[in-house]
């Protein structure tokens, strides 16, 4: 199903793979302990705040990715 656009757009596609893998990804992060231990937050705190920033980047890629793939077709 995706061969079409893979053979054509592999840049895209890798893009968004990319953009999809880092949603709302945690405690399995190093990035995650390290904001923990950086900032002293309590593990429900890191969870909350971790998830939301995590979301943000993943839209923002998506977003992002949907925008070049509007601007070369």
């Amino acid at each position: 199903m995706m061969a079409g656009l893979a053979a054509t757009q592999s840049s895209l596609v890798a893009l968004a793979i990319g953009a999809g893998s880092v949603f709302f990804c945690h405690v399995n992060d190093a990035g995650f302990w390290m904001v923990r231990e950086y900032f002293g937050l309590q593990l429900k705190q890191t969870i909350w705040v971790w998830s939301i920033l995590q979301t943000i980047v993943s839209v923002v890629g998506l977003v992002g990715t949907l925008l070049w793939w509007h601007w070369l077709t």
